[in-house]
Formats: structure tokens, sequence, C-alpha cells
């Protein structure tokens, strides 16, 4: 098959759906299907170091990189609509990353023309708490052009059946499928050995670390995080709080919130993490935390269990109710009470914390590696060229 992904941007700033997109891509391309991504050069205020007039080729998928234009939030990019006019008819099918974006507009303009069958995949943005964020701006784009995109695609691309249930009133009849986000389990096979994180952190001493892994963002409830740690903090003197990813506009509001409560001194910020540094992170933490309002996916509590860190999640991450069946890690509202309450629960007693670390290693393993993933995707790709025939 030749299969097209098109995405706004690749950077790793964006958290898990780029990261998504690019594993997904060189799980296709390892399965012997001619894999491409279309996207622009954003990187936040700044662009990607990376050719713009040639593909650029990462675990067999070619990448095309388009240059951003104005209005940069829209990712706007010309460019990059005339490759897609150019590319689309040729592929067998495409596959849609986000919604009311500059790319989803033009890609569903070009499919529809061409007569090419193409997947969105709305990374929760159907999710009721994210639907009616900015609702008059996308009620415009709804009419423009999103309610037609929905409305034609071949599926809808969810990545939980807990997402696709609540998008059902807004994905304008179209079909869905679950096909959940994975990782390479092998990278976590055997992380590097304890100490390396702490040793480049001092203020932690020997304490023990709860970690915050991803995008500083809106919805990801950092308010309730730092109300819930501090409830613990009041309780016992050997914990820290470690808050690992980039700002998506939300760090001065953390560090305001960690000033009130008195617990600056408990809270270490490393920013983004990759590679060998993230992996270093993972083998030093004890317990990862989540408390977002609304969350498609997660795939930083996949990276969490594939490391054998108990997890406590919101009820408003989609992929709650596989970890509480797996026995994985421990659900709650997103409250600092309820959140404060679980996490002493588990740091008060070492044997739950080490049932749930195996519990959450075996799991991730089971369920999300990209190696049986992609067979499913593969599955899904040939229903739908099938049924398009």
């Amino acid at each position: 098959m030749k299969i097209l992904h098109v995405i706004a941007n690749l950077a790793p700033r964006y958290g898990g759906p780029s990261q998504a997109c690019r594993h997904m891509a060189a799980a296709m391309a390892a399965r012997g299907h001619a894999v491409s991504i279309h996207t622009t050069n954003h990187d936040g205020p700044l662009v990607l170091d990376v050719p713009t007039d040639r593909p650029v080729v990462e675990d067999g998928v070619a990448i095309h990189y388009f240059p951003i234009q104005t209005p940069r939030f829209w990712g706007t990019s010309w460019p990059l609509a005339r490759g897609l006019k150019r590319t689309i008819p040729g592929q067998d099918i495409v596959h849609i990353h986000s919604l009311y974006m500059f790319h989803d507009w033009v890609a569903g303009h070009y499919c529809r023309a061409a007569g090419t069958p193409y997947l969105i995949r709305p990374h929760g943005t159907l999710d009721p708490y994210l639907h009616r964020r900015h609702r008059w701006r996308k009620s415009v784009m709804d009419l423009a052009f999103q309610n037609r995109a929905l409305r034609h695609a071949a599926a809808i691309h969810y990545t939980t059946d807990e997402e696709m249930a609540l998008a059902a009133p807004f994905a304008q009849g179209a079909p869905g499928v679950v096909v959940p986000n994975g990782l390479d389990m092998a990278a976590y096979e055997c992380l590097p050995a304890r100490g390396a994180f702490r040793a480049r952190h001092p203020e932690i001493g020997g304490k023990t670390i709860v970690l915050f892994f991803g995008r500083l963002n809106f919805k990801k409830g950092l308010d309730i995080l730092v109300r819930a740690f501090a409830a613990v903090a009041r309780r016992r003197d050997d914990v820290h709080l470690v808050i690992a990813g980039p700002d998506d506009g939300m760090k001065a509001k953390t560090v305001g919130w960690l000033a009130e409560a008195g617990i600056t001194g408990n809270t270490t910020f490393t920013g983004m993490l990759l590679g060998d540094d993230k992996m270093a992170l993972l083998a030093d933490c004890d317990l990862f935390v989540l408390p977002s309002h609304s969350e498609n996916f997660g795939i930083a509590v996949v990276e969490a269990m594939a490391s054998g860190l108990p997890v406590v999640v919101s009820d408003k991450v989609n992929i709650w109710r596989e970890v509480v069946a797996a026995k994985a890690g421990v659900v709650a509202p997103p409250e600092a009470e309820a959140f404060s309450r679980e996490m002493s629960a588990i740091l008060n007693d070492p044997a739950k914390r080490q049932t749930l670390s195996a519990n959450a290693r075996a799991f991730a393993r089971a369920r999300y590696d990209w190696t049986a993933i992609a067979e499913r995707l593969e599955a899904v790709y040939i229903d739908v060229i099938d049924g398009c025939a």
C-alpha cells in the first residue's frame, strides 16, 4: 500500500500526536508498505532545522517538510497544500491527524477531489471538554470545512473505546475504528541503572520521586497536581515532584501555584527530555501522576507503565478502564483531594507499589507494542481500501 500521513508538525515539543504519527508510520513501513508524511517545519516560535526541498528518510518513512507560514497557529503552509495536491492522487489511503487545522482542510479537500479514501484521527478534539473550547471559532470552521471532512471520512480513528463513545455526538455519522497508540517496547526492556537522573539533580537526594511527564498544557490538570502533591508533602518530608516536559503555556502559572503552596523547594522542572535523558528519568522515578481534564489516550501513561511505574490517572484519561482492569495503577476524578489520597495510599504501601509496578510493566508490554498494533492498523487500511474500491 501507498500510505500518506498528514500532520501539522512533528517537532518533539508537540508531544503525543507527533510522536504517535512518527511511530505509526515507521511501524507500517516495517511491514513493507510505502509510507510518507507531509508536514511543516513548525517548531513553536522557531522552525526545525530540516530541508524543505527534499524528503528526509527516517525508519523507512519519507518525511516531506514544508515551510510554515502566517498565521502559524493554524499550521498554514501553501507549499504543503501544493504538495498534497500533487501527492494525494497517487496514494491508496491518507491518514489525517488532528482537526481544525490548515492541513486538515486541504488534505480532506484533495482526497475527496481525487477519490482517495482517508481516515481522520481527532486526537481527542471531539471530546466534549475540548469540543466546547473556543466553540465560536470552531463553529465557523465546522461550517467552512470540518463537518464535511468528518462526514466524508472513510473512518475516524480513535485510540480507545472511551474516546469513540465521547466523540459520537460530534462525529457527523462517520464510522469509527479503534486502534491504540503504541511504543517500541524493546527500548524499555533494559532501562539505565538507577541514579543517573538523581545525580544530575542533587536537590532531590534520596527522596521518593513523583513524576508528571508531558506537555505543560491547560488540559493536564497541573493545578490539581500541585494541590495534591502539596497535601502529600505536608504529611511526609521524603517526596519530591519532578515536572518533565515542554512548556505549552502553563509553566508560569504552575510556578506561581507551587510558590503559593510552599513547595517550590520540593519541585524540579526539567523541560523536555528525550532519548537517554528520558530513560534515565523514568528509571529513577517511583510514581507517575496525570490528573488531566481530557486525554484521548495518554502515551506518557504507557511509557510510565512500560518502565514499571505505578500510575495514578484521572478518569478523563481514556485508557483509565484498561489501567484499572490490569491492576496497573489507580484512577481518581480530577480533584486534588482524591489524587492526594490515592498517591499517599501507594507511597505508604511498598508492597502495593511493587505489585502495581509489576502489573504495569506486563500490561504495557502485552497490549501496546507497535509490532502487534501495526497488524491491526494494516487490517483497518485494507478494509477501508476494499470498501472504497
